[in-house]
């Protein structure tokens, strides 16, 4: 497994005169495992949630509203990705199983992230560590 098995998958944004609708994921797409459940996830400005790993889990991220930072590391590697998205940037992220990653809100006040993963949660299935355990400089 590398860093390059996340997928980035540009999604649909339809501007409606009543608001726009924003495509998640169809079972159709790349990037598609299954499905488990849904979860929304608050982040606020500048916030920093970080350090998890899910076992078997493939997570599909997006952010309807605002904007967030990911940021992606392997087992035993010194290396990071880095993936910016929001409504700016209006992307899916697919994840598989064991990536160790974090993430921290880039808008004010918060910003929304949606996981549509492939299992539903299991506390048994994700791993973490303390912020400090992978350095990382999130300024």
């Amino acid at each position: 497994m590398s860093l390059y098995d996340i997928l980035v998958t540009p999604l649909a944004r339809i501007a409606t005169a009543g608001g726009d609708v924003l495509h998640g994921m169809k079972q159709i797409d790349a990037g598609y495992a299954g499905f488990g459940e849904a979860y929304f996830s608050w982040v606020i400005g500048g916030g920093v949630k970080a350090w998890k790993r899910h076992t078997r889990m493939t997570m599909n991220i997006l952010v309807p509203v605002g904007r967030v930072k990911f940021v992606f590391r392997l087992p035993d590697a010194d290396a990071f990705r880095v993936e910016e998205i929001g409504v700016d940037h209006y992307v899916r992220l697919t994840v598989p199983p064991g990536v160790w990653f974090g993430f921290q809100g880039l808008a004010e006040p918060q910003s929304l992230v949606l996981n549509i993963a492939n299992i539903p949660h299991e506390h048994n299935e994700v791993e973490r560590l303390a912020l400090s355990e992978i350095e990382y400089d999130w300024k």
